[in-house]
């Protein structure tokens, strides 16, 4: 497996999706999916940035969360896209509550509904997994250790943290379905690695690069996670809570910030990462993690990966210089 030895670095990134995958460059976002006939098909879009209209959305340590929320919502859109050209094969009658939606609402407002839905859920369960369970289940055992240090309590609420997300990980690479997923994903990573290296984007070039990206999004949430540890040890050290709401309360006080934070960290490792040891110690643990959310893909992935790559890259070159 070769290493990307180019000192550039793109802005572009992905996702992957059901049989396909997303693309998001400085100008376009471009939805690539391989359809139940094996074609190809293209979706492109413009985009528009809120920052132009709010340019204060655009400052360092707002930006992170801006961006992170944006990401959730375009990321739902294009699996509810990519959803769409498998559908269950078993269709169930609709529900009255479904009927009624269809009833009430323009198929515009449905879709804005369902996608707002699915950010609250993904976000309110990403937060309960990593940031509240920890909380209470530390706030549980040390209900019988009453004089238990403080240092202690945010050692265990952390080591529960990494513990948690570690299974989440593991729990979801073992699905089946989840499988062909994480190729596309491994395809992605590979296809950028290539551009990075500023190779021509062929099958040939792209099966032959590294599949662990350091701006991936495993990466992302392992800092995150970090991050809040490190900010709750500094927080309750300063100020030893021991009740489990209240601090819980300030972990969602502190999320924010601790998003933005790990943003600005994502965007001097995504810079230095080649050619710097310290961002390259840094960035180890989360490029581990994701030898469980990214597969070796097949050439018909790659392909995937390198037609959504071709439809978002700048007008100008350079223009998407991380």
């Amino acid at each position: 497996m070769s290493e990307n030895k180019s000192t550039f670095r793109t802005s572009i990134g992905g996702q992957a999706l059901i049989e396909g995958i997303l693309m998001r460059g400085p100008e376009k976002q471009a939805i690539v999916v391989r359809d139940q006939e094996k074609n190809l098909v293209e979706k492109v879009e413009e985009l528009r940035f809120i920052k132009d209209r709010y340019p204060i959305l655009g400052v360092p340590l707002i930006r992170g969360t801006v961006n992170f929320l944006d990401s959730m919502v375009n990321g739902v859109k294009a699996l509810m896209y990519s959803a769409d050209f498998y559908p269950d094969e078993e269709v169930a009658e609709p529900s009255k509550f479904e009927l009624w939606l269809e009833k009430h609402l323009s198929s515009k407002k449905l879709e804005s509904a369902i996608v707002a839905f699915a950010v609250v859920l993904g976000v309110g369960m990403s937060v309960f997994l990593f940031m509240v369970l920890p909380t209470f289940l530390t706030g549980g055992i040390l209900h019988f250790f009453p004089d238990f240090p403080m240092w202690g309590r945010n050692l265990i609420e952390g080591i529960l943290k990494i513990f948690i997300f570690m299974l989440y990980l593991i729990f979801c690479s073992r699905q089946k379905d989840i499988y062909r997923v994480f190729q596309y994903h491994g395809a992605e990573h590979k296809t950028i690695f290539c551009y990075e290296a500023g190779l021509p984007l062929t099958v040939e070039n792209v099966r032959v690069q590294p599949r662990h990206h350091p701006r991936c999004g495993t990466s992302f949430l392992f800092v995150v996670i970090c991050v809040s540890i490190l900010f709750s040890s500094v927080v309750f050290g300063i100020w030893p809570v021991t009740n489990t709401w209240l601090r819980t309360a300030a972990h969602l006080l502190l999320l924010p910030l601790v998003v933005g934070v790990t943003y600005e960290f994502n965007r001097w490792v995504g810079r230095h990462v080649q050619e710097n040891a310290l961002a390259k110690i840094l960035t180890a643990p989360g490029l581990w993690m994701q030898n469980f959310t990214t597969n070796e893909p097949d050439d018909s992935m790659i392909e995937c990966a390198i037609r959504a790559l071709e439809l978002v890259l700048p007008s100008e070159k350079g223009k998407d210089e991380w």
